[in-house]
């Protein structure tokens, strides 16, 4: 049986179903994006109308080993949650699997839709009393900003080469001293899955990498079939991990609005309980109901089921937005019981 599907943020259209507005009277920060992007280049014709050729793949996938500082050439995916449906194929003979929970859920729905059972457990040493033949954890985690040292993920993939070690790094772009991707094809049982569009504010483009030794690369890449990723991503990629100043400037500006956030909440006596560059999760008491209390002054913000006392908040762009959350979390009262 199909595990039912999971909310995620983002789901703008729901909200505005129950509470009315335009999407231009939204302040959204339900999910991890960054709220900048980078200037978009005018794609040329022939980028829409034809089937992209092997070498702009390659090309974008040497550019993206150069960014990430990968040890090998990544294989590019239609973004990282592809990757997720895919991983169970990794390991096609296991029948448990260990995630370091609570997490992004769509790693535990991938492996149960494939009759696969999961092990949650909330460290890397928990996960070796386990019987499985994988471990999947997010660096930083999703949703409560959880980081894992990378000697320590290195001692454990040293210490159980008969497990495959999988990490989603999607939040660690300005994180860089916790990734992994160097290592990767370097010590066999490595997996690392890098977001695109994260950090470059581009999620719509719907592209990743997966870092890993050509074994695991090869079965991915058969899986996915030709032309997995579009001729329209591969031309954005290329544009953006060349201009190492608009990456220098996006860093910038990414700094600034999570500073701004922070004081926001700061100001507001929120607790911030967990953080990535990108988002904030906070205690508040009563999530779903400080979720509904803010969406009703159309600031949309995610709750969860497995932590029913905490909201993650993505950036506030500017600092109108970083007033306006302020404001709207006092009058929500969302501060930890």
């Amino acid at each position: 049986m199909t595990p039912d599907p999971i909310a995620h943020g983002g789901a703008l259209a729901d909200a505005m179903a129950r509470h009315g507005g335009a999407p231009s009277e939204w302040l959204d920060l339900s999910t991890g994006i960054s709220p900048f992007s980078l200037p978009l280049l005018e794609l040329p014709a022939d980028v829409w109308r034809r089937l992209p050729e092997p070498a702009e793949m390659r090309r974008v996938c040497e550019l993206a080993q150069r960014h990430y500082g990968g040890s090998v050439l990544p294989v590019a995916v239609p973004g990282t949650q592809a990757a997720i449906q895919l991983l169970p194929w990794l390991t096609p003979h296991a029948s448990q699997v260990a995630i370091l929970s609570p997490t992004y859920g769509e790693y535990e729905r991938s492996y149960r839709r494939m009759d696969i059972a999961v092990e949650p457990v909330k460290t890397l040493e928990a996960s070796a009393a386990t019987q499985t033949l994988a471990v999947i954890l997010a660096n930083p985690n999703n949703p409560d900003g959880r980081e894992t040292m990378r000697d320590d993920v290195f001692g454990f993939a040293r210490a159980h080469r008969h497990r495959l070690v999988i990490i989603d790094e999607a939040f660690a772009d300005m994180r860089q001293d916790l990734s992994m991707t160097g290592a990767a094809g370097m010590e066999p049982n490595l997996v690392v899955m890098r977001s695109f569009g994260k950090f470059f504010g581009l999620a719509g483009v719907r592209l990743g990498f997966v870092f890993a030794e050509p074994r695991l690369a090869s079965i991915l890449t058969e899986r996915m079939g030709p032309w997995a990723v579009s001729g329209p991503a591969l031309a954005i990629a290329a544009h953006a991990f060349s201009r190492i100043d608009l990456i220098a400037e996006l860093r910038r500006k990414i700094e600034a609005a999570h500073a701004m956030t922070r004081s926001a909440l700061n100001k507001a006596l929120v607790t911030i309980v967990g953080e990535t560059a990108l988002f904030f999760y906070c205690e508040v008491g009563d999530g779903a109901a400080v979720r509904e209390a803010l969406a009703s002054h159309k600031v949309l913000v995610r709750a969860f089921d497995h932590s029913p006392t905490r909201i993650r908040i993505g950036l506030a762009p500017d600092e109108l937005a970083a007033v306006r959350l302020r404001e709207t979390l006092r009058l929500a009262g969302a501060r930890a019981s």
